[in-house]
């Protein structure tokens, strides 16, 4: 399950883990022009965990996703 909001500078997706047992904890990304964000609560270190990717990064992750194992180059560079 996942929900998407629209902020002023954002949108915030949430992402809910439905799958089995053990559950993760929820994944709130913030897309912003520059941009986009992953955090997820991390319960043994009681603190939220972060990472920011360029879109040029998301765009190269949503790529790799599809393909199969080898080396690529994006085709804007």
């Amino acid at each position: 399950m996942f929900t998407i909001e629209h902020e002023f500078d954002a949108s915030v997706i949430t992402l809910v883990d439905e799958g089995q047992t053990p559950l993760r904890e929820d994944i709130t990304v913030h897309a912003f022009d520059t941009e986009i964000t992953f955090e997820q609560w991390d319960p043994r270190t009681d603190s939220v965990s972060k990472i920011t990717l360029s879109p040029e990064q998301l765009r190269d992750l949503t790529a790799a996703l599809n393909l199969p194992e080898g080396i690529y180059r994006s085709p804007t560079e």
